[in-house]
């Protein structure tokens, strides 16, 4: 059999861990014998991260502006235990975080929908795509342990010497206090990724924070979306029959739990972190989550919304056996070959990437799956496959 020819390379973004293993047999078993795969190839296991002082890092999230679409591995953000672990020169920053501010991006996240795997929201019928905003706040802050009685200020110091000064707060005793931000600039690039995305998947538009409370701050979001949507997006949601409005963050939370799904829910990035780990156990798991993170000008990185699944990986250091979930790695590699065939006018590369996620879906649905999910199906007497006879699985329905 042919094989299906590419003709822009993918920027492939190896991982760490399990992840790793994962990518490897995916490759191997249900890409290379069917695609004619053309990637630039990044390694950003944490070994070659740490030997490279993270440049690796750097030079992938650059080759993902140049080539429009990316596809990552999950990859380690070192602790200190890791640092010891892997004797690392320093604590390097989460190469995600790195990448999204290069990108600029926003980052999507949405359930895979399988039968035989039910929502824990009863009323929930379609999926609800969660969109991080992916600069500043509290993954930027700056943080004090205030060690005595004193006065805590916040100010700014403007290019041309003038000062703003507010007092925080006069400690009587010990404290703490953080200073975070964001910048108009990012915030704008959010809005508009969010409105061309609800656009490209004619949904709707949530957008939600906490303004009341947050009078300067979570106002500035809440003005620039509307700025955004009523000079560049309005027109187009109405031609296209979709809608975008702001609530406050807790009358969010209580719509979508009412809802039955089917539109995007932006938040600001603490919130899209919490609500989208939130989401996927929700919908079922967090290996069963697509993650794509979407620049305003339009480049795409594919990526799985898990770790790199440690225990796992100790395991099978071991020699023991694991039944590790690859479903959100195989989906990522299917929507940046999409993606890549959707650019590149190649229709029978995009037909592969659809005919691969419905043979993924395809090997559950007929009762064949890994631990997690046989844990939480409602399919009776499901078989409980190995991480490597999983994909084998889906190989096998691939062909056919």
């Amino acid at each position: 059999m042919a094989k299906i020819q590419m003709t822009t390379p993918l920027v492939e973004m190896d991982g760490d861990e399990m992840t790793r293993i994962i990518w490897k047999l995916i490759k191997d078993e249900l890409l290379t014998p069917f695609v004619d795969l053309k990637t630039e190839y990044y390694d950003l296991g944490l070994p070659y991260r740490d030997e490279t002082r993270d440049q690796v890092t750097i030079d992938a999230a650059n080759a993902a502006n140049k080539y429009g679409v990316a596809v990552k591995c999950a990859t380690i953000t070192p602790n200190d235990a890791r640092v010891k672990e892997y004797d690392l020169h320093e604590m390097y920053k989460s190469p995600n975080g790195t990448i999204r501010a290069i990108m600029d991006g926003t980052v999507f996240r949405a359930p895979i929908i399988v039968k035989g795997i039910t929502p824990h929201v009863s009323n929930w019928e379609k999926p609800i795509t969660l969109a991080r905003h992916a600069y500043g706040d509290v993954y930027k802050n700056t943080e004090i342990k205030v060690p005595g009685a004193g006065k805590a200020e916040l100010v700014f110091t403007g290019e041309d010497g003038k000062e703003i000064r507010k007092t925080i707060f006069d400690f009587k005793g010990p404290g703490v206090i953080q200073g975070m931000h964001n910048i108009d600039k990012s915030i704008t690039s959010f809005a508009r990724s969010c409105f061309n995305y609800a656009l490209s998947v004619k949904q709707d538009l949530w957008f939600a924070s906490k303004d009341t409370i947050s009078k300067i701050y979570d106002a500035d979001f809440r003005d620039i979306f509307q700025n955004v949507y009523d000079t560049e997006f309005k027109e187009k949601f109405e031609a296209a029959g979709i809608t975008y409005f702001y609530t406050l963050i807790d009358d969010a939370v209580a719509r979508v739990m009412k809802s039955k799904g089917g539109f995007i829910w932006a938040c600001k990035n603490y919130d899209g972190d919490v609500m989208s780990d939130m989401m996927a156990s929700a919908f079922g798991s967090l290996a069963m989550m697509t993650s794509v993170l979407v620049s305003p000008d339009g480049k795409y990185e594919y990526e799985a919304a898990h770790g790199t699944v440690m225990r796992h990986y100790y395991k099978h250091l071991k020699g023991e056996e694991t039944s590790t979930n690859s479903v959100a790695t195989i989906f990522a590699w299917s929507g940046a070959l999409r993606k890549r065939g959707e650019l590149d006018g190649l229709k029978d590369l995009q037909e592969f990437a659809d005919k691969l996620e419905k043979a993924t879906l395809d090997t559950i649905e007929a009762g064949e799956m890994t631990k997690d999910l046989a844990l939480i199906t409602t399919i009776e007497n499901p078989t409980v496959l190995n991480t490597e006879n999983f994909i084998k699985a889906i190989r096998k329905r691939l062909e056919a």
